[in-house]
């Protein structure tokens, strides 16, 4: 059986007959010394999920380079995405896409190397980091390898030029959104994310508050596959690291963000999770300086049910709760609730609920709906539908308004409603 390539083994592709077979090319290369080039993967996290959006080559140690030799036919780009582990029927590893990548634009950045510009968007396919799973109901990181090849020669300001023989690919992705957020295991072995303001954003000698992040059942563990990556719950989407931009620091007066990932899917087990979830908070309050009268919960479906759950377990731990498409009734079938009105009713954490009346997974009336006419003082932001920058998703996937400030009730925005909340 052939050795698995994983994304974390560092890739080498030579430039081969496709670069060197053109005649400027070819007839350069017949006295040089070889040359040899890493490159790295650009990804950004889009409200659909992350996307590799550019790539930069390590070439300014050949010198500096004459921007004019450098158009988007310079060099080609092929992608292939493969999951990490078998999945097909007959037990084959499947590829989600194998093809090539639009330059849209070539760049010196400020170090002096290339960036390759990619075409990318929501929905575009053969740019995405991660592979939905649909009968597991996960998402995984696929194993990348991009193949780089040169057209035609890069000329340097002092008139030499130069083709590179060797593309190396680094091991990781850079995003420098997700790269900020450290990564932890907790006593009891629950892995999880932690975004730690910057000196900027505040006093050091004030406490800071503490926002908690429970992902969706797409971000937990892959059960069957013992796949526990401490990666997907902030790649898959926008929820955890929209708390962690600037514009949430600011209003947050600079918060620490921390991200717990399920072993497999918080409504599984939810009194088993909570625990352990209380357990990250305590370790991460414990070795920062976290204000335990400000700590506040939100969370996605699964992690929507799950802030709800960890309010009527420690009802006297969260300043404010935002659930958002988050599941009480019986789900997907049954009859025993997965939050009974008996708790909903207790729950005396201030509670700001967000769902979409679309939403084609979690029925919005029977749980978002429901759960607002239980919980006393709760508040709700229903949509119609959930659309951003012109463009319609899923009608599940509400927390994007949540991860860019939108809902707002009698004009105050739901992240300012948060910051304001004390747990007295």
């Amino acid at each position: 059986m052939a050795s698995r390539i994983s994304r974390r083994t560092i890739l080498s592709a030579g430039v081969g007959a496709a670069g060197l077979s053109l005649p400027g090319v070819a007839a350069y290369a017949a006295d040089r010394a070889p040359t040899r080039v890493r490159f790295t993967l650009n990804a950004q996290v889009l409200d659909g999920g992350e996307q590799v959006t550019s790539i930069t080559l390590g070439t300014a140690r050949l010198g500096p380079i004459d921007p004019a030799c450098l158009t988007t036919a310079t060099f080609g780009v092929h992608a292939k995405g493969t999951r990490p582990f078998a999945t097909a029927p007959d037990g084959g590893v499947v590829t989600d896409y194998d093809l090539d990548r639009t330059v849209t634009a070539v760049r010196l950045d400020r170090n002096g190397n290339i960036v390759l510009e990619l075409s990318h968007g929501e929905g575009q396919i053969g740019g995405s980091t991660l592979s939905y799973l649909p009968a597991e109901g996960r998402n995984v990181m696929l194993d990348l390898v991009y193949t780089l090849t040169q057209h035609t020669p890069i000329v340097l300001r002092d008139h030499r030029s130069v083709v590179i023989d060797t593309f190396v690919q680094n091991p990781r992705l850079s995003d420098p959104e997700v790269d900020a957020f450290s990564s932890h295991i907790s006593g009891s072995g629950m892995k999880y994310r932690l975004y730690s303001p910057t000196e900027s954003h505040f006093s050091r000698h004030r406490k800071r508050p503490l926002i908690v992040w429970l992902h969706g059942g797409g971000e937990g563990a892959s059960l069957p596959n013992n796949y526990y990556d401490n990666e997907t719950p902030l790649r898959a989407n926008r929820g955890a690291l929209g708390f962690a931009t600037p514009q949430a620091q600011r209003i947050f007066d600079g918060a620490y963000v921390v991200a717990p990932q399920s072993t497999s899917y918080w409504m599984e087990d939810g009194p088993r999770f909570a625990p352990l979830i209380h357990e990250i908070v305590n370790d991460v309050a414990r070795k920062n300086r976290i204000d335990r009268a400000r700590i506040y919960v939100a969370g996605c479906s699964n992690g929507g049910y799950m802030s709800m759950k960890m309010t009527t377990v420690y009802p006297t731990l969260f300043a404010a709760a935002v659930p958002i498409c988050g599941i009480v009734a019986p789900f997907p079938s049954g009859d025993t609730p997965l939050i009974p009105d008996s708790e909903l009713a207790r729950i005396s954490t201030p509670s700001w609920l967000v769902t979409s009346a679309d939403d084609p997974v979690v029925d919005a009336q029977a749980n978002t709906v429901h759960a607002h006419d239980v919980i006393p003082g709760s508040l709700m932001t229903l949509y119609d539908h959930v659309i951003w920058n012109g463009r319609q998703f899923n009608g599940h996937f509400s927390w994007i308004y949540v991860a860019r400030n939108d809902p707002s009730i009698d004009g105050t925005h739901v992240w300012q409603w948060m910051a304001a909340q004390r747990r007295h």
